[in-house]
Order: C-alpha cells, then sequence, then structure tokens
C-alpha cells in the first residue's frame, strides 16, 4: 500500500495559494493599466426594425390617399409599408390573428378586427404606431367589418348575423343595432348565416346593403330601420361589391358563379356569369367550379368596367396553381400565382366610391408573397417589388451580420447584383409610395448574408436600419444535378433533402474572399472578381478525416489516449502535403471488398463552368467516405486570406487547407492536437455503416421538434444527429452554425460538467460515453504560439466541444512568388486553456485592451515583443457555452474569470467592437442577452429578451460591431435589435414616417342637372341617427371598452400624436384669429359709417326743426 504523505499535500496546497495571489495580483494589476471604458450606460437593449415577409398573412388593407399598405398575420402582427424603405412592425398583445383592417383615410389611424372579437383603433401619425382604444365584444363573433369613407361610424358584422355600429372617435358602442331576424323576416325560414359583407350605396348614404352567408343579400334603410329589397339565390356568398352608379351589384358564390342583381330586381338576378366553367350547347346550368373567394367591381370613364375576382376553376384542373382573374370587356385573363392567394385590393384613382374608379393596379396578397400587377399595360406585367420580401426564398439555413464593412464593398456587390435581375417588369413607379424616409445619424455600411436550403447565399444591404439585396451566389451549380440510381444515392449522400444547402459561412469583407460549407460535407472557396471568366475544370480537393481508436486496447498508466503509434487512417504528418494535384484528386484507393470509399457525397461538374463576375470559384474540397463510413458533417469553419488558408473542423478532427496552392497542409483527429498530453482517456469504438439522418437545416415548418432539440448542443455528441457551431473567423471572417433547440438542460450536460471537474485533478479521465470531441471554433492570429515565448508568430487556435483551446503554430514563407512556391508548415503545439462547456468564440487584445485584427496585412511581418516581468503583451478571450476567461500571454495565466450562467447554456458568444471600447456579447438559451467588460468581464448588461422557443433563432442570432445584433424571427422575418444606449436614442429619428399631409381630393362633381333633378348621391346625418341622443345607449354587456396602453412607450407615442395635434390647432387658432381680426376691422368701419350718418341725420334735424311743413 503507497504511503500517504501530508508533507507533498501542505506543499502543494502553498503553491496553489501562491499562484492564485500572484494571478490575483496579475489580475488587478492589469486593471490598473487598461482602463475599461465601456460602462452599464452605454448599453440598452431595444427591437430596431423587422425585415421581410409577414408569415402567416391573413388580412390586407390600403389607404389610396396616404399611397400606405397594411397587412395584417395570424399571430396578431400588423406591418405597414409606405415608399421603400418606409416600414413598421406592430404587434397586437393578444396574438389572435387579424381578420379585417380598415384604415381612416387620410386619417393617420387604422382599425383592426381580431379573431378574439377585439377591435382596435391605431394612430400612424407617430413613428411608432400605438393603439388608442379598444374594444372587445363578449356575447358576440366578429365576421366583418367596414367603414365608410369620411365616416366615424364603423359597422360591425357578427356571426349571429347582426350588425352593431361604433363610434370610432370614442370607441363606443351605438344602440342602433341591425337584428339579423329584422333584416330577413320571413324571406327565410333558417338563420341566413354569418354577416360576410356590409357596404352603403355609393349614391345613397342610407341604403346598406348586407350580405349573408347563406345566400341572401338585404338593402337595408337606415332612416326606417327596415329592409327596401331582400334578394336571395341558392348558394352560398362570399362576397359583394357595388357599381359606382349604385344600380347594381355583383356576388361572388361558392359554386363559381357571379351573379349581378338590379336594386329594384324582383328575385332574379340581372345576369348570372361562371368565368371558368364549361357552357353545355342544351343551355343547361354549367358544371360547378370552385367557389368565387372574392370579386370587385371598377368602372372606367372610358371603358369597360374591370371584374376581377381570385378562385372559380373548373374542378378538372388538377395540379394547377392558384389564379387571379381579369375580366375586362370581352377578354378574360387568367393569371397564375406562385403561392395560394389570401387577399386582393383594386388600387384606383380616386377614394370615392360613387365616382369612376380608374384602377390601375391589384395589389395581390399571397401566403409567402406581395405582387402588385399593372393593369394600364396590356398582358397585366408585375410591377418589380422594392420591399425586401425574398429573405425565404428558399429556408434560411444560416446567416451573418457585419457592421462597419470597407466603403467600397456595398457598391462593389450592387454592380454586379444589378446584372441579376429580372426582366419585363412594369416600367410605372412603385405605386405604394406614401411616408417619409427617416433622418438617421448611422452612416457606416452594414451587410446581412443569408445562406439558404438551395445552395444560394445572398448578400443584403443592411445600411440605416434598411434593407436591400445586393447580390445572389448560386452554390449548386458548381455539382453535378442529375442522380445516378437510386442505390446510388443512398450510398453515397449523408443526407435525404436539400443536399445543396449552406451549413456555415466564413467571409472576410477586407479582401471579399468568402467560403461556404454545405451540408454535404463540402466546402467551397470563392474569389470576388468584375470579369466574367469560364472555368474549364473545377479545381477540387477530396479529404479524409476519419476518427479512429479501435485498436487501442488501454490507455498508459500516466499518459492519456493520444498514441503516436496509432495515426488515424489518411492523417498527414505535420508537415505539408505534397500530393494535392489541382485538378480531381483521390487520396487513397477503393477498397477491396466493395465498401464504399474515398467517395464524395456530390459529384462535382466535370463540364466548363461559365461565372459571371461576382463570386466565382476558386476550390472546391469534399470530405470522402472512409471504409464505408460517410464524412460527418462540418461543424466550424474559417478563412484567413491574409495566410491564404482555409480551416475545417468536425467530430472527427479538422483539416487545414492552402487554397493558394491547393494543397492539404494538416490533417488531424482530434486526439492528435494534444499529442501525449490528452487529458482524456478515449473509449474504443466501431466502425459505424448506418447512414446519417437528415441535417435538418430546413426545419422550417413549425410544431416539428423532436427530442433531439431539447439537449445541449454539446451533449449530442455521442448520437448520430450533428450539431454546428459557431467559431473564430480569420481576418474579420465569421461564420454561421446549426443548433440543436435548448429549451432545458438534460442530463447529459451536468454529466459532461462533472466530467470535466474531475478532468482538472487527474491526468487520465474517462469521456465516458462520448467517443468524439468535435472541433467547434477557431481564430487565426498573430500571437504567442507556446507558453513563455518571446516572438509573436503566425497562429491558428483551435476550440473543442469539451471545453480545450489548443494552439497550432504556422510558419508562412514571405509574401509574393515565394509564397506559391514553398510550402506552409504547421505543427500542433499544445494546450493554451480548458473551459466549462464547448468553445464558442475566441479573440485577442493587446497589451492597452485594444481589439487584434485576427492577421496582418500580406507582405508585412511580426515584430517581435519581449514580455517583462509585470506586463504581458498581449490577452486572449475566450468563451465557452459556460463560462468566459481572459489569459494573458504568453505566461498563459488566466487574469480574469467569469460564469455566465450555471442553469443554462450560451448559444452565441461574439467579442465586438464599440464606439468607445470592446465587450463580449451573449445570447443564451434561457433568453438572456447579457455584455461583459474587457478585460475585466464585468458584467454590462444582462436582459431578459428571448427565452428560446425555436430553433431557428439559435441557428440565425448573431452579433456585430457597433451594438447590433439580429436573428430570423420567423422563417420570412429578420429581426434587428440593438444594444447601444446611443442608437436607442436615436431611433425615433432614424424610423420613417408613414402619415404625412395630404389633402383630400375633391368630392366629384355632381353636374348641374343631377344638381337640380336630385340625381347624385344624397348624404346621410349618422350623427343624428345614430347618436345616443335618438339612438339610445347599447347593451352594457355586448362590449367592453379598454384605453390605450398607459405604458412609457404609448406615452411617449401619445405625445407626439398630440404635439400634432396641437401644431393643427394652433394653426387654425391663427386662421380663427386672423378672420376674427379682419371681422373686427369691418365692424370698425361699421361703427364710423354709423357714428358720420348720426352726426350728418342731427344736423338735417337741426336744420329742419323751425321749418313748417309746406315750407319743405
Amino acid at each position: 500500500m503507497k504511503k500517504f504523505n501530508i508533507r507533498k499535500v501542505l506543499d502543494g496546497l502553498k503553491e496553489q495559494a501562491s499562484s492564485s495571489a500572484s494571478s490575483g495580483q496579475s489580475g488587478a494589476l492589469e486593471n490598473n493599466l487598461m482602463h475599461e471604458t465601456l460602462q452599464s450606460e452605454n448599453f440598452q437593449l431595444c427591437k430596431t426594425v423587422r425585415h421581410g415577409f409577414p408569415y402567416q398573412p391573413s388580412s390586407m388593407a390600403h389607404d389610396p390617399v396616404q399611397k400606405i399598405l397594411a397587412i395584417g398575420t395570424q399571430s396578431g402582427a400588423l406591418r405597414l409599408f409606405g415608399r421603400p424603405g418606409v416600414e413598421c412592425y406592430c404587434q397586437h398583445e393578444s396574438g389572435a390573428a387579424v381578420i379585417s383592417l380598415q384604415f381612416l383615410i387620410n386619417e393617420g389611424a387604422l382599425v383592426s378586427a381580431l379573431a378574439d372579437d377585439s377591435v382596435h383603433l391605431w394612430n400612424l401619425r407617430q413613428r411608432r404606431p400605438a393603439i388608442l382604444h379598444s374594444l372587445k365584444f363578449n356575447r358576440e363573433r366578429i365576421t366583418f367589418v367596414h367603414l365608410p369613407f369620411q365616416s366615424k361610424w364603423l359597422y360591425i358584422g357578427t356571426e349571429k348575423g347582426n350588425i352593431h355600429i361604433v363610434n370610432v372617435e370614442s370607441f363606443t358602442l351605438s344602440g342602433y343595432v341591425i337584428m339579423w331576424n329584422k333584416a330577413i323576416e320571413l324571406s327565410s325560414k333558417a338563420h341566413p348565416g354569418p354577416v360576410v359583407h356590409i357596404s352603403d350605396n355609393p349614391m345613397d348614404e342610407g341604403k346598406l346593403i348586407i350580405g349573408y352567408e347563406a345566400g341572401i343579400v338585404v338593402l337595408w334603410d337606415l332612416k326606417s330601420k327596415k329592409a327596401d329589397y331582400r334578394y336571395t339565390y341558392d348558394e352560398a356568398i362570399h362576397s359583394v361589391a357595388w357599381h359606382h352608379e349604385g344600380k347594381q351589384f355583383i356576388c361572388s358564390h361558392s359554386d363559381g358563379t357571379l351573379t349581378i342583381w338590379n336594386i329594384k330586381g324582383q328575385g332574379k338576378p340581372f345576369q348570372t356569369i361562371t368565368p371558368h366553367g364549361k357552357q353545355p350547347k342544351d343551355g343547361k346550368k354549367p358544371e360547378p367550379c370552385k367557389p368565387i373567394l372574392k370579386v370587385e367591381y371598377k368602372t372606367t370613364r372610358l371603358g369597360d368596367p374591370f371584374m376581377i375576382l381570385s378562385g372559380g376553376l373548373s374542378y378538372d384542373t388538377v395540379g394547377r396553381r392558384p389564379c387571379l382573374t381579369v375580366m375586362h370587356g370581352k377578354s378574360t385573363a387568367v393569371l397564375e400565382m406562385d403561392y395560394p392567394i389570401v387577399d386582393f385590393l383594386t388600387l384606383c384613382e380616386t377614394p370615392y366610391s360613387n365616382d369612376f374608379q380608374e384602377p390601375y393596379a391589384v395589389v395581390v396578397l399571397l401566403e409567402k408573397d406581395l405582387v402588385v400587377i399593372d393593369l394600364a399595360q396590356n398582358g397585366y406585367p408585375i410591377f418589380e417589388n422594392p420591399y425586401p420580401l425574398t429573405i425565404h426564398e428558399s429556408p434560411v439555413t444560416c446567416c451573418e451580420y457585419f457592421a462597419d464593412c470597407p466603403v467600397d464593398l456595398i457598391p462593389a456587390l450592387y454592380s454586379v447584383g444589378s446584372r441579376q435581375k429580372r426582366q419585363g417588369y412594369s416600367k410605372k413607379e412603385w405605386p405604394i409610395s406614401g411616408g417619409n424616409w427617416g433622418l438617421g445619424t448611422q452612416s457606416y455600411p452594414e451587410i446581412i448574408i443569408t445562406g439558404h436550403a438551395d445552395g444560394t447565399v445572398k448578400f443584403w444591404d443592411a445600411s440605416a436600419i434598411m434593407l436591400q439585396v445586393l447580390y445572389k451566389l448560386k452554390t449548386a451549380k458548381v455539382f453535378e444535378k442529375s442522380r445516378i440510381n437510386k442505390e446510388d444515392k443512398q450510398n453515397t449522400e449523408i443526407v435525404d433533402e436539400d443536399p445543396y444547402a449552406i451549413q456555415i459561412m466564413a467571409w472576410c469583407p477586407e479582401s471579399r474572399m468568402l467560403c461556404v460549407a454545405g451540408v454535404s460535407a463540402n466546402l467551397i472557396i470563392y474569389r470576388f472578381s468584375k470579369q466574367e471568366i469560364t472555368t474549364e475544370v473545377v479545381q477540387l480537393l477530396e479529404v479524409r478525416l476519419q476518427y479512429e481508436v479501435n485498436d487501442m486496447e488501454s490507455p498508459p498508466e500516466g499518459g492519456g489516449g493520444g498514441d503516436r503509434d496509432l495515426p488515424t487512417p489518411g492523417t498527414a504528418s505535420p508537415s505539408p502535403q505534397t500530393t494535392g494535384p489541382p485538378t480531381h484528386p483521390s487520396t487513397s484507393s477503393n477498397s477491396s471488398d466493395g465498401v464504399r470509399d474515398n467517395v464524395p457525397c456530390l459529384k462535382v461538374r466535370s463540364t466548363p463552368l461559365k461565372q459571371s463576375p461576382g463570386y466565382q470559384v476558386e476550390l472546391v474540397v469534399q470530405l470522402v467516405w472512409v471504409s464505408g463510413e460517410p464524412p460527418q458533417q462540418i461543424t466550424s469553419l474559417a478563412l484567413n486570406s491574409s495566410y491564404g488558408l482555409i480551416v475545417f473542423g468536425n467530430s472527427n478532427g479538422l483539416a487545414v487547407m492552402d487554397y493558394l496552392q491547393k494543397t492539404v497542409l494538416l490533417n488531424l483527429g482530434t486526439v492528435e492536437l494534444y499529442g501525449s498530453n490528452d487529458p482524456y482517456q478515449r473509449q474504443p469504438r466501431s466502425p459505424r455503416k448506418t447512414r446519417q439522418p437528415s441535417g435538418g437545416l430546413c426545419d422550417i415548418n413549425e410544431g416539428s421538434a423532436s427530442e433531439d432539440r431539447c439537449k445541449s448542443p454539446t451533449s449530442v455528441l455521442a448520437s448520430n444527429h450533428q450539431q454546428f457551431y459557431n467559431g473564430g473567423g480569420g481576418r474579420g471572417a465569421k461564420m454561421s452554425r446549426k443548433l440543436s433547440l435548448p429549451t432545458e438542460l438534460k442530463p447529459d450536460l451536468d454529466h459532461r460538467d462533472n466530467s470535466f471537474s474531475r478532468s482538472r485533478s487527474s491526468s487520465v479521465t474517462s469521456i465516458d460515453k462520448e467517443a468524439r470531441e468535435a472541433i467547434t471554433s477557431f481564430h487565426f492570429c498573430e500571437t504567442f504560439a507556446r507558453k513563455g515565448e518571446s516572438a509573436i508568430t503566425p497562429c491558428l487556435y483551435v476550440g473543442t466541444s469539451l471545453g480545450t483551446v489548443l494552439a497550432v503554430a504556422l510558419n508562412l514563407p514571405p509574401a509574393g512568388e515565394q509564397r506559391l512556391l514553398h510550402p506552409v508548415i504547421v505543427l500542433p503545439s499544445g494546450t493554451l486553456a480548458r473551459l466549462k462547456g464547448s468553445i464558442l468564440r475566441m479573440a485577442f487584445l493587446d497589451n492597452t485592451g485594444t481589439f487584434l485584427p485576427p492577421a496582418l496585412r500580406p507582405g508585412t511581418s511580426p515584430t517581435p515583443q519581449a514580455p517583462t516581468e509585470l506586463q504581458e503583451s498581449q490577452y486572449a478571450v475566450v468563451c465557452s457555452e459556460k463560462q468566459a476567461k481572459v489569459i494573458a500571454l504568453p505566461s498563459q495565466n488566466c487574469i480574469f474569470k467569469h460564469s455566465i450562467t450555471e442553469t443554462s447554456f450560451v448559444l452565441r458568444a461574439d467579442v465586438v467592437q464599440m464606439n468607445i471600447g470592446n465587450c463580449v456579447a451573449c445570447f443564451c438559451a434561457n433568453g438572456h442577452i447579457m455584455t461583459l467588460s474587457l478585460p475585466g468581464l464585468r458584467p454590462l448588461l444582462d436582459v431578459n429578451y428571448l427565452p428560446l422557443t425555436d430553433m431557428r433563432i439559435a441557428r440565425t442570432f448573431c452579433f456585430t460591431n457597433l451594438g447590433q445584433a439580429m436573428y430570423l424571427t420567423s422563417p420570412t422575418e429578420i429581426q434587428r435589435i440593438t444594444y447601444s444606449q446611443e442608437t436607442c436614442e436615436n431611433l425615433q429619428e432614424m424610423l420613417g414616417e408613414l402619415f404625412t399631409p395630404v389633402e383630400t381630393p375633391e368630392a366629384p362633381n355632381r353636374g348641374f342637372f343631377k344638381g337640380l333633378f336630385g340625381g347624385g348621391a344624397t348624404s346621410l346625418d349618422r350623427e343624428e341617427l345614430f347618436g345616443e341622443t335618438q339612438a339610445g345607449k347599447a347593451s352594457r354587456g355586448l362590449a367592453q371598452h379598454i384605453p390605450g396602453p398607459q405604458g412609457l412607450e404609448g406615452m411617449k407615442g401619445a405625445a407626439s400624436g398630440v404635439v400634432a395635434d396641437l401644431a393643427r390647432a394652433r394653426i387654425a387658432l391663427d386662421e380663427r384669429g386672423q378672420k376674427l381680426g379682419e371681422l373686427d376691422e369691418r365692424t370698425a368701419a361699421m361703427l364710423a359709417s354709423a357714428d358720420s350718418f348720426g352726426k350728418h341725420a342731427h344736423d338735417m334735424m337741426l336744420k329742419c326743426k323751425d321749418k313748417k311743413w309746406y315750407q319743405f
């Protein structure tokens, strides 16, 4: 039995205490030397703007005078659009679907009706619209809402068939109610169904037409409170529209027919039309068609009227896309749409319903698109949509956000992207042109890059809180599209769907080099060029990367699991590979026993590739099958254009490539990075023969969460489900990743944490069930490769899923011609640090706390810096899922450490540059957004912003410099936020204005004869009819009035609205005062005239006083 020695224990404790004391002294000293400029008051979190197509739209409205468009969604969101660049997002608190929207035309207000039977009045006269009033119905369900032009009385139809009237100024109910039984009386024995339409006669405001779902239409006289006429049809009604003269109306029905009625008709329609029905020769009724969901009837002064309808196709058109039909005179145009039609609106020259409408465009709201059709041009071309509504054209799989880019970058991308635009659009300007742009103070360029499931990469100009597509890159062009056969597909592809999906992106804004990693274990390196070229043969490298420790029987007693005599198959030595042909190489021969070996997942095209100006393929790298095992998907990626290097890693190991010389420099398993200092005992494993499941990058559909999504990204290393992590980039390069959806911590994560704690006290620790240690992040930098070195050299730092940071030294030839002729030497050089959780981000600071660029410019060489005893030369910032550390270099002492979270884990971490300093920004799975100071790691901001409920948010959340961040809030929308106090303060000025003062067009002239003989429109005194004096009070329990929000934001919004109202009142008072002044002057003149007249009369009286009557 080994003898216990207490002296050694005491010596160890003394040594540990002295080292911790020196570390604390060093930390205090560094804190004194480096003044931290960022304080907590520099940070504030708020949403800035939302881009993209409204997710799951449900309703739409248009203000023809202000020229703004409103779209409501099934989640209670409200999106308002003006001229390009003027957008606004609002949200109803209840989250109920928006079933109807009605503008108070040219009043700067909007009424929304929700599926929870509430009605809201929005004030649009402020930059952030706010609710002024709400009304919640308790007894009846709302089905239809109508607000006549220039009226303050809102008609609300219900499921019971009743119609209630609301005063939009006070948002109170009128006592005037149209009951369904009074409306139909004895015309039907059954209930007529819900109200599907309400509108007043264009020529007589006192006549109201009411459409019931069962097929009954009632013309109601508001004054006499009775029905004038009732029109019955044996098919259900979906919509009703008036002719502008008020003598006819048209109904659309569920059997695909249109019926035109005269208002004084006697029970039968004047005309019945089946637009898409086949007319039988024997005069019988045509075959029924699909329902016509909506019809609009618009007249023109000089030509035939337009009838525009959605639906109504015959049932035998199986598989035909949704259509919008435009009937004009004898011509019928059927316009096919890409998605189902939600709603459409016809844009007209006049807001008055009693005049010729003169339609010029149709806005069609589809499930996933917004289309505007030009009615004035032959062929009905569509307008080119200037809004950024194509984010979801293919599902977004990853994204990145770059702020403060080089100023020449956006013009360069725009110049090559402008050549990609489609032709055939309408030549007219975009008709939705209301509002004004904000006066933004942010002048730095911002770019968002999105990767998609079909292999496309889109570059977006995100400057000044706007969004505009710049350039679109199709990466799938590099590969052959045709499949050989089904059996071959099953054996080579590692995903079942979307084999070209983008998984990770690394981009260098300065050099414009781009590298994308696909879900099929492939890399494509692109170089930016403004010249068109034709590539005869695409450059290809194939890499064998396998993790294999099967032959290891037992680890050496004191050494860990890294046995140098057992290299990974296909692993290169640290010296550079010289066998890397520039075309299509084969790194090893195929297996002789029929097992698939050395086969890539996708086949690179062999025909010449024409490459347009923009991003052009420089090199393709593919991982290949090894002994019947498919390649593991890539989990991390970094690009450094100064070094000309690309590095990627997965759960097997990493590979470093020289894309200038087209060679593989290093191909190592994760175990071999440790050398003889591996702290873990690796469990043997058998080669896996089964296929990987689909990567699951495109899980855009809601409600498809599985058990795997509830695990931490680091707890799934033992499963087949691959997880993607972010990593550090070279020279400003950043990258995206895919993560599982973590909603709670699993025992796997706790178990891993315990395993880590044991590894601190033992040189040999079992990883138990985790047979693989994945590479999760990279960072290129000019720093110290080893502890105690005196000179900085080019290095690559590697982070793993078990929290280890390892260094790899790079020996680069001089720049210029020698760089292309001499090999790059790559050599692993030891461990820097260990943290809890997977490593997410690494960065480096100099001894003043300034952020170090990831690499020197080409052509420069590092300058040796000799460290002193009291001052370190650099500081490494390392952030993992659990904690952050600042490590002094070259001594490798940890001077600051901060535990970010104990109960959750970090999903995204970035070291970002603010205006006056640097900080670490983190987004946790529990929804907290935090910032930490550098180098002290003091908490500066901690806000519970967004509890993670969807994998999409975890996959797309990213921070960038100057306090900006973004994520995909829905499959079709990007939400941008800021954590900068300065941006929050200036946000109000940066936002656009929806409401602008515009004069309401004049009402149509009645004409002499119409005015003489009473043929024009007749008005109605609704105030007298619906007011409390005549109509009485409404039932108290029918609806509940809810005032607008009383919070600070609502008060600010109301204040801006009140200021506008006060300004208008002041102008009115000035005008009134001017008129009163003129009246006063006229009164004074009349008074002077009266005085003069009185004086003359008195003189005359005195003169004639003594005269007799006969003397006159």
